[in-house]
């Protein structure tokens, strides 16, 4: 009964969040109705108690994160950076290559510290002119997007600023350059696969006689209507190009810094502040060092760009502070939700049976990171489940074996962005909505990249246990 009530909250919520409901208000229905089925009379002290002590304590570290990279990254669309960075990558690499263009440019976007859907936003109707010019397939759109977003640049690559890259740090201890190694083979096989893919795809629409297809009039009106630049002009894509390096730059400077600028403990007493408990900043210089990257990275759009930026800078940043709320709050529901059946007892038979069907705890890692990224259609949320509930588990099977944290680091980042992406995801959905596509016309091409980005936790491992290099 307790595992059944658990398993029925699970796919009430993926039910919900698939039908488009919002997972804020459904998140805690969901997590008390497993509560309710077990011991009704628990519902309001497990609400107070677990779900709201967790969502809280999810947006505590984190919220500033989403805060900044929303911020960075509307600012970075506003003032036609974005758009000069697709053109010049568009002149590089040739309209014939307008996949891998868009690949590129996402990559450039993300890793730079953009959030992944301003970087759906921002490269769409730059996207679809060249699949347009290229009479590729509107449908392959969204994979392509994907690909180029939700895959290597957002868990793989050491150093990138997304939040599913900084959450790791705060369990094990490491930094956002954990296992570097590892990172760089992940990326290099999701790109190479994916690209193959897509390259598959689109011969195979060509040999049909398949072209680009209708496009809808709302579309073609976004299309059309992306004007930047007080003269219309765009901006140097060199110029473009510096907030993004510097993001890139900077977060590595800070995470080196940082750590020999606080002792182990920082005792608010010492300062006359008895009231406040002392802070283990070892914890949390990979946040700070993040924080410290984008909110430089903002001056400098703003400096930089300050004629085009400053007129829309209300707007922009009232619109990018509503999404990172709304995206901060989504993925601290599903942690808040996550708290609650992690506490009953039908989840802990479960995550029994997770953490021990494996006796490598990698194998054992992977597989409950993902699953639960699966479940909660957020990479974050189920990565921060899964770390909350085993991580320590796995970081002392893993010392005694000789296997380093930044390992763990590394395969929990890129397993929590592998089933993540099933079509209950967030993400997902909002790419869609905005490429004006559904689930059946092109949700088959970004379960292609869910699973390649899948198959590519588990050749990291295979390869650490090769070569034992991360």
């Amino acid at each position: 009964m307790e595992i059944l009530s658990t398993i029925a909250a699970l796919c009430f919520l993926m039910f919900v969040a698939y039908r488009g409901f919002s997972v804020i208000l459904f998140a805690p229905l969901a997590a008390l109705f497993a509560v309710a089925w077990v011991s009704p009379h628990h519902i309001l002290p497990f609400f107070s108690g677990i779900y709201m002590e967790k969502l809280v304590g999810f947006l505590k570290p984190y919220f500033p994160v989403f805060l900044l990279g929303a911020i960075f990254g509307k600012l970075i669309e506003v003032s036609g950076f974005a758009k000069a960075i697709t053109a010049k990558v568009v002149g590089i690499l040739g309209r014939n290559n307008a996949m891998l263009a868009v690949v590129f440019v996402c990559a450039l976007l993300t890793y730079g510290g953009v959030s992944l859907f301003v970087a759906a936003f921002a490269v769409y109707p730059f996207a679809a002119e060249l699949f347009k010019a290229a009479d590729i397939p509107r449908r392959l759109i969204p994979g392509t997007i994907a690909l180029g977003s939700f895959t290597f640049t957002m868990d793989a690559l050491p150093g990138s600023p997304q939040i599913q890259n900084i959450i790791p740090t705060t369990f094990f201890h490491t930094n956002t350059w954990a296992a570097p190694k590892l990172g760089l083979v992940g990326a290099l096989f999701v790109l190479a696969a994916g690209m193959a893919y897509l390259s598959y795809q689109r011969r195979k629409a060509a040999q049909a006689g398949e072209g680009y297809g209708a496009e809808s009039e709302a579309n073609s009106q976004a299309i059309s209507s992306t004007p930047f630049g007080v003269d219309g002009a765009l901006p140097s894509p060199w110029l473009a190009l510096l907030p993004l390096v510097l993001v890139g730059i900077l977060n590595r400077v800070f995470t080196g810094i940082l750590p020999s600028l606080y002792p182990q403990s920082f005792d608010f007493a010492k300062l006359g502040v008895s009231q406040t408990a002392a802070l283990d900043p070892s914890k949390l210089v990979a946040i700070w060092a993040v924080e410290g990257a984008l909110l430089i990275g903002i001056l400098t759009v703003v400096c930089s760009a300050y004629r085009t930026v400053a007129p829309r800078f209300a707007t922009s940043a009232n619109i990018a502070v509503a999404g990172a709320m709304l995206a901060a709050v989504n993925t601290a529901s599903e942690y808040g939700f996550g708290g609650i059946i992690a506490a009953l007892p039908g989840f802990r038979i479960i995550s029994e049976f997770m953490s021990h069907a494996f006796t490598n705890p990698l194998i054992s890692l992977a597989v409950t990171t993902t699953g639960l990224a699966g479940i909660t259609g957020s990479a974050s949320g189920g990565m921060s489940i899964a770390l909350a509930t085993l991580g320590q588990t796995y970081l002392t099977r893993a010392t005694e074996l000789g296997i380093p944290p930044e390992v763990l680091h590394r395969v929990a980042s890129m397993a929590s962005g592998g089933m993540d992406t099933l079509p209950h995801n967030g993400a997902v959905i909002t790419l869609l909505a905005v490429t004006g596509l559904s689930h059946k016309q092109s949700y088959i091409d970004i379960f292609a990249m869910t699973l390649i980005k899948t198959a590519a936790v588990f050749l990291v491992i295979g390869f650490f246990y090769l070569t034992h290099l991360y």
